[in-house]
């Protein structure tokens, strides 16, 4: 009797427990952080409500009294750069924190292209992977989570990871070269705090305090207070799908017959020609949503047997099942990824061998993506797949019917809640952001949307104007040859414009792009110059020119316009040494022409001899501007811009 009294009393003691029977740190505080230098840095965690806190680090002692709700937080000693130190925290229980460093902390943060790690652009750079071994170079990634009724006290679990040429590949390549540039002059460790989402609007990333005079963002705020919409909006949320399935559209002719389209010995007939790399809106197939399949033959020699290869076939819109010799290779269920697939030594033989691709798209232009990588590789060898393919639609989709859609993450406040309100505890040497593309449709708004991040965020750091380092969208889409509107152009307007506000910086990245690709491989340039705009402005390095050519001012002469610029550097120039092009001038009538140029000095003469009283001038005013070439000495190219009244 007297042991079951005893199990009794433990069990209610088990649940009248408080929520923080220990000390619980947030996971940022953790083995192999690193700490702001040069500043004094918090420390923070959650406890029993009275519960006393003490912390060992640096041979100091700081003492701590967990509040009524069990939060508690410090507030160390500032620190010089150094490490790697270990620090002791004791309540009820003991934590030992190892392997910490004192550096530089930057919070990197934005939709896709700041988070597109390495791993997608190994192949551009191979050297830069392999000699990836800056263990003082760290990264915090936070995985993704949004909620827009509530803040949350902590991230979803995660680490501090040290930069090797294994790690790395998980790094965001654009603040990986912003780290590693930064490291390399100022041999301090570099912190990197990873907090993005693909796809997602900037609106997100604010806090409603940081929205609230901005219509109609506020009024949507207000909508999440009340249980009766939120529960409405949850109900219509669409259940996950897999992409390849298509039976809830019917039947897919090449799955269904007597024998699938991949096998190796099913007899193709009824095929049609198609052009690789292409769109089937583009050669012949209108309009169609649905499945269409695709092979191709290639003979071998003997010499690849018994070996392994690797399948490149740039990238497909939407999702795709690759088969080699009626093997399933390789599969991916978006448009956005490099198709890159293994083979495994053995599949290929000599002589003929089938390449069959399960095409499933949705919406757009379906098909493979052009001027992207698209061959066989055998030991060295590369067999070239672009050319003549077959093709046969396997399965028609009806149009889809609009539904109404809620997602958090893309709602105001939804991702500043989950994955920025948790860090604002963490002291940080400033903020790089890559965000933008997910806006261009409302471009005219993102100045001030942009605006106010940045004020939100400073509000919420209370670190004064802290360095706000960011990047402006780069050349994407088609290649206009007249002047005509951009959304793009129209948002990296409302980029520029940030530049008002103290202790900012952007990086120039209109030569960094592809037409075809919203994920431009060429992520060191964008670090590279996010790092130069940070030693500009958060290094205090005057001698470095932080950006490319921006545009000051204008003057009317006569029938000429004088711009004068900013950021000229050792001066200007026509970087392939051509005429000055993407210079468009108009009229009153705003019918922009495009113009003749002359350099002088820091200034550029504009002026087109039909547009006698000219009063606007446009540079690189286009989604993507080829050939603008205005850059300075330095290799940096000019922001695009837009003169007079908007």
């Amino acid at each position: 009797m007297r042991s079951v009294k005893l199990l009794l009393a433990v069990l209610c003691a088990c649940v009248i427990m408080p929520a923080y029977a220990a000390i619980r740190l947030p996971q940022l505080v953790s083995d192999g952080m690193i700490l702001q230098r040069n500043m004094k840095v918090k420390i923070w965690g959650w406890a029993d409500a009275g519960e006393k806190v003490a912390i060992n680090f640096q041979h100091k002692n700081y003492y701590t009294v967990a509040d009524q709700s069990g939060a508690w937080k410090v507030k160390l000693s500032s620190m010089k750069a150094g490490g790697p130190y270990t620090m002791e925290l004791t309540g009820k229980n003991q934590i030992v924190i190892h392997d910490i460093l004192i550096g530089d902390v930057w919070f990197c943060s934005g939709q896709s292209n700041m988070v597109l790690p390495m791993e997608r652009v190994k192949e551009r750079y191979p050297d830069e992977i392999s000699k990836a071994n800056y263990p003082q170079i760290r990264n915090f990634f936070v995985k993704t989570e949004a909620d827009v009724t509530k803040q949350h006290p902590d991230l979803l679990p995660g680490k501090w990871i040290k930069a090797d040429p294994g790690t790395v590949l998980s790094f965001g390549a654009a603040s990986w070269f912003f780290a590693k540039q930064l490291y390399q002059k100022y041999h301090v460790p570099i912190g990197i705090i990873n907090s993005s989402v693909g796809g997602t609007p900037i609106e997100a990333w604010i806090s409603s305090d940081g929205l609230k005079n901005i219509k109609p963002y506020n009024d949507r705020i207000i909508q999440f207070g009340n249980t009766t919409f939120m529960d409405s909006v949850m109900k219509t949320l669409p259940q996950p799908v897999d992409p390849l399935n298509t039976s809830a559209y019917g039947t897919d002719k090449g799955l269904s017959g007597s024998k699938p389209w991949y096998d190796t010995t099913y007899i193709p007939h009824n095929w049609h020609r198609f052009w690789l790399p292409g769109y089937w809106a583009d050669q012949g197939v209108k309009n169609l949503n649905g499945v269409v399949w695709f092979r191709k033959e290639i003979n071998l020699p003997v010499s690849i047997q018994g070996k392994a290869g690797k399948l490149f076939l740039g990238r497909i819109i939407d999702a795709d099942q690759t088969y080699l010799n009626g093997q399933l290779v390789g599969s991916i269920t978006y448009r956005y990824p490099p198709r890159r697939y293994a083979v495994p030594a053995g599949l290929l033989k000599p002589g003929k061998n089938i390449i069959v691709v399960r095409v499933v798209n949705t919406e757009d232009k379906g098909g493979f993506v052009p001027d992207k990588r698209y061959f066989l590789t055998i030991a060295g060898d590369t067999i070239d797949l672009r050319g003549d393919w077959q093709y046969k639609v396997g399965q028609v989709f009806e149009p889809a019917k609009e539904k109404p859609e809620f997602s958090a993450q893309n709602e105001p406040t939804g991702l500043y809640n989950t994955m920025v309100a948790p860090v604002i505890n963490y002291a940080i040497k400033g903020m790089v952001w890559y965000q933008g593309e997910s806006n261009a449709t409302r471009a005219t708004e993102y100045g001030t949307l942009l605006k106010a991040l940045i004020t939100d965020r400073r509000n919420k750091w209370q670190q004064g104007d802290m360095p706000f380092i960011y990047a402006q969208l780069p050349n994407f889409n088609e290649v206009q040859y007249s002047p005509a509107e951009s959304d793009w152009a129209q948002l990296r307007e409302g980029q520029l414009s940030a530049l008002e506000l103290p202790n900012t910086g952007m990086a120039i990245t209109i030569d960094a792009g592809e037409w075809n690709d919203i994920h431009p491989l060429n992520k060191k340039t964008v670090g590279e110059r996010l790092a130069r705009a940070a030693e500009n402005v958060a290094y205090g390095d005057l001698e470095v020119v932080s950006s490319g050519p921006i545009y000051h001012s204008a003057k009317i002469e006569g029938n000429k316009i004088e711009i004068t610029f900013k950021n000229t550097g050792a001066g200007l120039v026509a970087w392939d040494g051509e005429e000055l092009s993407q210079f468009a001038i108009a009229g009153a009538d705003k019918k922009f022409v495009w113009a003749k140029t002359v350099i002088k000095g820091d200034k550029v003469l504009v002026w087109n001899d039909k547009i006698l009283a000219p009063l606007y001038v446009r540079y690189a005013w286009a989604d993507n501007p080829d050939g603008a070439n205005l850059y300075n000495k330095e290799g940096l190219p000019a922001s695009p811009f837009r003169t007079g009244d908007k």
